[in-house]
C-alpha cells in the first residue's frame, strides 16, 4: 500500500537524520581527540545536534468548515486504529487549532487551553512553556475507543454572553446579521482555544507533527497561527470541497493566511479537492465524472494561481473506509495514493535539503578550517622531513645557522603573539559595540513606547500607525547594527590578512558575520502584519482583542529575530579568531619541536637519523588523522568548503 511508502519514506528520512547526528558526533569527538576543540566550536556543534534531535516534520492542514479536513487527516495517518480517531462527523468539526505529535517525556495526553485565555496578554508560545495552565486528559493508547471519546472534547462548545463573545473576538455583528441573528442573549463558542495531543503513533514517533486548524474565524482571531505556526510548517495542505470549488471564504483564507505564510515560495503547498465522491453522476458515468473532476482542477488552479500538479482530487471518506476494511479497489477509487506520494517524496526531500543546508551553513566553516589546518600540518612535516634528508649536518656552521634561524622565528613568534593579543583587544571593543546594538533594553524601550501609544488608540488606523512607528524604529536600530557589522567585518579581514602576509599563515577565509537574513525576516514580518491587518476578516472584526494579539504576535517575532541576531553576533565574535589561535599554537609547537631536533643533531651524529625517524613517525598519524576527517565528512555528505 502507498501509505506504507509514506511511512517508509519518513523512516528513511529519520534514519538519514540519525546518520547525520552520528557523523557530527564523530566530528566533535575528532576535534576533542586531536585538541582542535574550543568552547565556541563545542557550543556550535552541541546546538546543531540539539536542533537535529528535536527536528520535526510539520504538516499543517488548513480549510474552511465542512471541507472534510479532519477526515482527510484520519484517512492519511490514523486508519489503522480501525476507528474515526479525530472527531469528524457531519456538522461537528474540530473547533480549536490542534497539534498532534509525540512527547516522549510527557507521554500520552490531550492538553486543552481554555478559551478565556484569549483575554490574557500571553502568547501561545508562552502558554506552551507552562503545562499547568492547560487541562490535561490522559490517553489510554491500548484503547482506540477511549482515545476516540477523549478526542470528542476537541469539538466541545459552550454558551457565553454576547459581550463575552465580543471580548473573546468570537462575535461578528455583520455575519450574525446575515444569518438573521440580532442581539442574541447568548452565543455558542468553543470551550477550548488550542489543543495539544501526544501519543505514540509510529509516524509521530518518527518526528511527524500535524497541525489541524479550524476555519477562517479561528485564523482571523489567532494571529499567532498565521504569523508563526503556519510559516514554520514544512508543508501546508489546503483543503477544498470538490462540489463547490473555490468559494469566496476559501479564496480569502488562501490569500490572507496560506499564501501570506509562504511568502513568495510555492514550495510545500498542496491543495486537496476533497469529497470527489459527491460529484459522481450515474447518468454521466465514468467519463462525465472524470471530466467534471478535471474541469474543477483547472478552474481551481487558475483561481489560486497554482500548478495543476499540486491539486489532488481525493475522497477522504472512501479512503478511510477502504483502509479500515482493507479494500484495495476502493482505496484506488479514493485517489489518496497520489497525495501520499507527494507528501512522501516532495515534502520529505525538501526537508532533507533544508536540514542539510542548515548543517552546512552552521558547521561547514569549522570543517573547512579543520581540513586546512590539517593540510598545513602535513605540509610542514613533509617540508621539514625533506629538508633534514637533504641538508649536510656534518657542517657545524650550517647547523648553527639553522638553529639561529629557528630562534629568530621563535622571537618573531613572540612578537606575533603580542600583535595577536593587541588585535584581539581592538576586535573585542568593536564586537561589544556590535552586540550591544541589539541590546534587549533598547528593543524593549522601543516596544514599551509604541505599546503605550497603541493603548490610547485601538482603532485599525491607530494600529497601522503604531505598527509603522514600531517597525521604523526597529529598522533604524537594525541599520545601526548593519553599519557596525561592516566595520567589524573590515577589522577581522585586516587581522587575517596581516597574519597571512607577515607570518605566512595558511589562508583561512574568515567567517564573516551577516545581518542580511535578520533584516529580511524583519521586513517579512512587517509585510505579514500588513496583509493580516488588511484582510477583510480583521477589518470587519475591528476588536481590540484581535488588534492587540496581532500587535503582540508581531512584537514577539520581531524581538525573537533581534535576540537571535544578538546571539549570532556573540557566537561569531567568540569564534571568529579561533582559526588564527589554532595556527599560532601549532606554529609554536613546530618551532619548539624543530629546536629540540636541531640540538640533538648538533650534539651527536646519531641525532640526525633519530630526528628523521621521528619526523617520519609523526607524519603517519597526521595523515591518518586527516583521512579520518575526510571519511567523517563523506559519511554525512558534508564536503569542506573550498
Amino acid at each position: 500500500m502507498r501509505n506504507l511508502e509514506f511511512k517508509e519514506q519518513l523512516h528513511e528520512y529519520t534514519h538519514w537524520r540519525e546518520q547525520l547526528i552520528q557523523g557530527i558526533e564523530m566530528y566533535r569527538d575528532w576535534r576533542n581527540r586531536y585538541r582542535f576543540n574550543d568552547p565556541q566550536s563545542t557550543d556550535t556543534l552541541l546546538n546543531i545536534l540539539q536542533g537535529l534531535h528535536n527536528d520535526r516534520v510539520t504538516l499543517a492542514f488548513v480549510a474552511e468548515f465542512s471541507r472534510g479536513k479532519t477526515e482527510l487527516i484520519n484517512s492519511l495517518f490514523f486508519a489503522e486504529t480501525g476507528v474515526r480517531l479525530l472527531p469528524s462527523s457531519p456538522g461537528r468539526t474540530t473547533m480549536s487549532p490542534t497539534e498532534l505529535f509525540w512527547d516522549e517525556k510527557g507521554g500520552s495526553y490531550i492538553r486543552l487551553l481554555n478559551i478565556e485565555s484569549r483575554l490574557e496578554d500571553i502568547s501561545l508560545m508562552d502558554y506552551k512553556r507552562n503545562p499547568d495552565r492547560w487541562t490535561q486528559i490522559d490517553l489510554n493508547c491500548d484503547s482506540p475507543t477511549q482515545m476516540q471519546e477523549a478526542f470528542r472534547e476537541l469539538i466541545a462548545t459552550k454558551k457565553v454572553s454576547k459581550d463575552m463573545a465580543d471580548k473573546l473576538g468570537l462575535w461578528n455583528e455583520r455575519e450574525a446579521a446575515e444569518q438573521g441573528i440580532i442581539n442574541p442573549e447568548s452565543v455558542e463558542v468553543p470551550c477550548w482555544r488550542h489543543a495539544m495531543i501526544s501519543f505514540p503513533h509510529p509516524l509521530l514517533k518518527e518526528g511527524l507533527c500535524i497541525l489541524d486548524t479550524p476555519g477562517l474565524n479561528a485564523l482571523g482571531t489567532e494571529p499567532e497561527l498565521t504569523l508563526s505556526m503556519l510559516p514554520s510548517a514544512q508543508a501546508i495542505v489546503f483543503v477544498l470541497a470538490a462540489d463547490t470549488g473555490v468559494t469566496k471564504s476559501d479564496l480569502e483564507m488562501w490569500k490572507s493566511h496560506v499564501c501570506g505564510s509562504r511568502g513568495n515560495r510555492r514550495q510545500g503547498l498542496a491543495v486537496v479537492m476533497n469529497k470527489i465522491d459527491s460529484m459522481w453522476d450515474d447518468l454521466a458515468g465514468e467519463t462525465g465524472y472524470e471530466a467534471a473532476i478535471q474541469k474543477q482542477i483547472e478552474t481551481s488552479a487558475m483561481i489560486l494561481n497554482l500548478e495543476k500538479e499540486v491539486i489532488f482530487p481525493v475522497s477522504a471518506k472512501q479512503a478511510l473506509l477502504a483502509k479500515v476494511k482493507g479494500d484495495e479497489a476502493l482505496l484506488e477509487k479514493s485517489r489518496l495514493r497520489q497525495l501520499e506520494n507527494y507528501l512522501s517524496e516532495d515534502i520529505l526531500n525538501q526537508r532533507r535539503d533544508i536540514l542539510k543546508g542548515v548543517v552546512d551553513k552552521e558547521i561547514g566553516f569549522l570543517i573547512s578550517e579543520s581540513v586546512k589546518l590539517m593540510e598545513a600540518k602535513i605540509n610542514h612535516a613533509q617540508k621539514q622531513l625533506e629538508e633534514f634528508k637533504q641538508v649536510d649536518f656534518e657542517n657545524q656552521e650550517l647547523t648553527g645557522k639553522l638553529m639561529a634561524e629557528t630562534r629568530d622565528r621563535q622571537n618573531a613568534y613572540m612578537a606575533n603573539i603580542e600583535n595577536f593579543q593587541a588585535s584581539r583587544k581592538v576586535f573585542a571593543v568593536q564586537a561589544k559595540m556590535l552586540i550591544d546594538s541589539f541590546a534587549k533594553e533598547k528593543i524593549d524601550e522601543i516596544i514599551r513606547r509604541t505599546k503605550e501609544d497603541m493603548s490610547k488608540s485601538l482603532t485599525t488606523y491607530g494600529m497601522k500607525q503604531n505598527m509603522r512607528k514600531l517597525f521604523d524604529e526597529l529598522r533604524d536600530l537594525l541599520q545601526d547594527s548593519v553599519d557596525l557589522t561592516e566595520e567589524t567585518r573590515r577589522l577581522i579581514k585586516a587581522i587575517h590578512k596581516k597574519f597571512q602576509d607577515e607570518y605566512g599563515f595558511k589562508e583561512i577565509e574568515p567567517q564573516l558575520f551577516s545581518i542580511k537574513q535578520h533584516q529580511f525576516e524583519l521586513e517579512q514580518i512587517f509585510e505579514e502584519g500588513e496583509a493580516f491587518r488588511n484582510s477583510a476578516r480583521t477589518t470587519m472584526t475591528e476588536q481590540s482583542i484581535v488588534v492587540n494579539k496581532l500587535y503582540n504576535t508581531l512584537i514577539a517575532k520581531a524581538r525573537n529575530i533581534l535576540q537571535q541576531a544578538q546571539r549570532d553576533a556573540v557566537t561569531w565574535s567568540n569564534s571568529v579568531l579561533s582559526p588564527l589561535m589554532h595556527q599560532i599554537k601549532d606554529h609554536k609547537r613546530q618551532i619548539e619541536s624543530r629546536l629540540i631536533m636541531l640540538r640533538k643533531i648538533n650534539e651527536s651524529k646519531g641525532g640526525l637519523a633519530e630526528s628523521i625517524a621521528q619526523l617520519e613517525a609523526e607524519l603517519g598519524p597526521l595523515q591518518t588523522q586527516y583521512q579520518e576527517l575526510l571519511d567523517i565528512m563523506k559519511s554525512v555528505h558534508l564536503e569542506p568548503a573550498d
